[in-house]
């Protein structure tokens, strides 16, 4: 066996991205859930004997991926190494030792060579039901909201515990479904295993704590360096959000010093009474991935590149939710957490980041129902995720109908229609929706859904920015805000589980991303293209940027 140098290191490196890619690559072929498959709303990875993150897939989500990134730590500490065998599978979807709430499914297999521990393989991916209320905000402890697999053994020495895959049947609505994607995760991590033995082989070595030390100590000192490029000083910003029951006020303070940088989320609102809470990992994983997409853009991910962002919340905040607070749309306030760190980064470092902008996904759960309950049409789940669009950027406009900061791809309207009795009759670009400035912000969408015959659908409303607009930057107006109604205009409710009759049609209006700055600078030909696009209406032509 002989000793690699930097360089080989190098090229391992390089190497471990096509390992772990073709790792999330395996989850996305076999998935059952539409929302993996389609997308791509999981996180795959390959973590030292420590429970060190040394690579991810790029495929994922940083809730997963940065949240996964912790949670091994608790795997590798519950279980322990003298208590891991070959052909062991682990799993946990504790939402405070996972990646924030109970639809999460998180699998670590073991990776050994030759009988001894080198590392693990780890993934998650977003169940589409667990139990309990199903996937929506109304809960009032996590209890109520499914069922909570502590961190335990799937499989042990090869063999599936019989006794977990019958307690997780009896307790989810779609058990074929759920189990199914339970093996899917434990196949994708024996995808990754197989192609690191390969590598492992090619380069003649036994085991990767050399290239784990090298991966993580040179992008340790990459992300540092990176900070101490960024203005020294206290920097603070604040935002309101719609919250459930009342407004969640988010407040960021960072503290940055050499190359150091603190973000400390003190004077954040309380935690709510219902399911919009946040564990800190979630958050942390949030915060981490706004800093480092603005400071650190190109070093690569891992434990030693998020080390450097220290993120606290005073605990019991809605941002580092207790036990047991009710978490299930932990998204809904994670997805808003770079928005608020980086209106205070940008006090740092001006002209950098973007606008606010719609930020969380409008994920949908539709439980689909027989509206005469004697028939024999089956029940079933559909989870639809949507986006609005993004903050227009210094130097480029935003994004319409895309996912930031999640990153997941919108799902087909065919392929949801194909696992549940709907009908989308309408998925187009929301004229008018962007915040109005310099560079224009994205994009949201409508979207109109309907039960086919035979069926009422009951849906779990998730949304935000439906009271408190995405803000604009340097002089750029707001985006416009969501609205839940019927399509006859009755107003439904921003969260929370309603009904929609057969007949009725329910219709989304996403927000739009803020504008980036003053409207007046704006060219009046990219006006006339916006007007002539179908993107703005010849009103808001003249009102917003003055122009005939």
């Amino acid at each position: 066996m002989s000793t690699p140098s930097s360089i080989d290191f190098q090229i391992m490196w390089n190497r471990l991205i096509a390992v772990v890619e073709e790792q999330a690559t395996t989850l996305i072929r076999t998935a059952f859930s539409t929302s993996v498959r389609e997308a791509g709303d999981l996180s795959a990875g390959l973590f030292d004997r420590q429970g060190r993150m040394i690579a991810q897939a790029v495929t994922g989500t940083p809730g997963h991926v940065n949240a996964m990134a912790e949670s091994v730590t608790h795997f590798v500490a519950e279980i322990g190494a003298q208590d891991m065998f070959e052909g062991d599978v682990l799993i946990t979807n504790d939402p405070w030792l996972g990646t924030g709430h109970l639809h999460d499914i998180t699998i670590v297999s073991p990776v050994f060579r030759k009988g001894t521990h080198i590392g693990c393989f780890a993934c998650t991916a977003h169940v589409v039901d667990i139990g309990g209320r199903g996937f929506g905000p109304d809960g009032n402890e996590v209890y109520e909201e499914g069922l909570l697999i502590p961190i335990m053994k799937f499989a042990e020495r090869g063999q599936v515990s019989k006794d977990l895959l019958r307690l997780i049947r009896a307790n989810v609505r779609t058990p074929d479904q759920t189990v199914g994607d339970i093996y899917s995760l434990a196949a994708c991590n024996e995808a990754g295993d197989r192609r690191l033995q390969a590598m492992l082989d090619e380069f003649d070595i036994d085991n990767i704590d050399g290239l784990s030390d090298f991966i993580i100590d040179t992008s340790r000192k990459a992300t540092h360096e990176a900070i101490t490029k960024v203005a020294d000083g206290s920097f603070t910003h604040t935002m309101q959000v719609d919250g459930y029951d009342a407004p969640v006020h988010m407040e960021v303070r960072l503290d940055i010093k050499d190359d150091t940088l603190l973000a400390d989320f003190a004077g954040t609102s309380g935690m709510s009474k219902f399911g919009v809470n946040c564990p800190e990992v979630y958050t942390r994983a949030y915060a981490c991935y706004g800093l480092k997409c603005a400071i650190a853009p190109q070093v690569p991910n891992n434990s030693g590149s998020l080390e450097p962002f220290q993120i606290t919340a005073p605990e019991g905040c809605i941002l580092a939710a207790k036990r047991p607070a009710p978490v299930s749309v932990r998204h809904v306030m994670g997805h808003l957490v770079p928005d608020v760190v980086l209106g205070a980064l940008h006090k740092a470092m001006p002209n950098t980041v973007p606008a606010e902008g719609a930020s969380a996904l409008w994920n949908i759960q539709i439980s689909a129902r027989a509206s005469d309950p004697s028939s024999n049409l089956p029940n079933r789940e559909v989870l639809m995720f949507n986006s609005g669009g993004t903050g227009a950027r210094p130097a480029h406009e935003g994004l319409s109908a895309t996912a930031f900061p999640s990153g997941v791809s919108t799902m087909s309207v065919e392929a949801t229609e194909h696992v549940g009795p709907i009908t989308v009759w309408r998925k187009d670009l929301r004229a008018g929706s962007g915040g109005a400035g310099t560079l224009r912000g994205g994009l949201g969408q409508t979207i109109e859904i309907e039960p086919r015959d035979g069926y009422d659908f009951y849906f779990n409303a998730m949304f935000d920015r439906v009271h408190n607009a995405a803000r604009g930057r340097d002089g750029g107006n707001p985006g416009a805000l969501g609205r839940v109604e019927l399509s006859d205009g009755t107003a439904l409710r921003s969260k929370g589980r309603q009904l929609i009759k057969n007949g009725q049609r329910l219709r989304l209006s996403l927000p739009g991303g803020g504008g980036y700055g003053a409207p007046s600078n704006r060219d009046k030909s990219q006006v006339a293209a916006d007007i002539a696009a179908g993107l703005i209406t010849p009103e808001q032509a003249k009102s917003d940027y003055g122009y005939e």
